[in-house]
């Protein structure tokens, strides 16, 4: 699992960490607009909240992924999975390890990165509203704001305007603190300094990551 201050280049590094281990790439933003798309009662509840630049209650957040987790009948567990933006709580942590049973979390990495640069780059986002192709102001598509990959419109969503970015922010400092303390206690967790340049944030989360999994038990 990857924690971190959203837009601290968490999401891309998540991605990248996958596909290295071929697991499964389990986002709660994603599974919360899916759900929302669907028309679920979990997605359209936990919409409002995104909207509004809110932090999911820990009831909906721990509802959806526990949804996402039975449909897939243990076979996440046995395969391997990276999680991005779950357990944002204590309380999620908590109810994650139950969910999870014998098969617990191997390792907890932390990114570490200030809250200026995570506000400039989050409001900086722009994403493709067809295929969900993300880019940046500084490194905007060749014809703005168009997609590179399949034409469609890019465009800045409404959870990622500068209010919105601050209000998670702060939630994030008083909600999702307690759970580095949680797995710092548990052992589980390692910290990483997010502002250094992606392939070196990618080369120590990996040389973590691999340094646990050949740890003896």
């Amino acid at each position: 699992m990857l924690l971190g201050k959203q837009g601290a280049g968490k999401g891309t590094q998540v991605t990248r960490v996958a596909e290295h281990y071929a697991v499964a790439h389990l986002a709660t933003g994603d599974l919360f607009r899916a759900a929302a798309r669907d028309g679920t009662p979990l997605g359209v509840k936990a919409r409002r909240y995104i909207d509004r630049g809110e932090l999911v209650p820990d009831d909906i957040v721990i509802g959806v992924v526990r949804e996402f987790l039975t449909d897939h009948d243990g076979a996440l567990a046995a395969s391997g999975f990276v999680l991005d933006g779950f357990p944002r709580t204590r309380v999620q942590a908590e109810e994650l390890d139950v969910s999870l049973g014998d098969e617990r979390l191997d390792i907890v990495v932390n990114l570490d990165v200030p809250t200026e640069v995570v506000l400039a780059r989050i409001a900086g986002r722009r994403v493709c509203v067809q295929c969900g192709a993300t880019y940046h102001v500084d490194h905007s598509p060749r014809d703005p704001w168009w997609c590179d990959h399949c034409g469609g419109h890019v465009l800045q969503r409404d959870d990622d305007q500068e209010d919105s970015v601050m209000r998670r922010l702060e939630l994030y400092e008083i909600q999702t603190l307690p759970v580095i303390q949680y797995y710092r206690r548990s052992g589980k967790l390692v910290s990483v300094n997010g502002e250094a340049d992606s392939e070196s944030v990618f080369t120590a989360v990996i040389t973590a990551i691999d340094a646990r999994r050949e740890a003896p038990e």
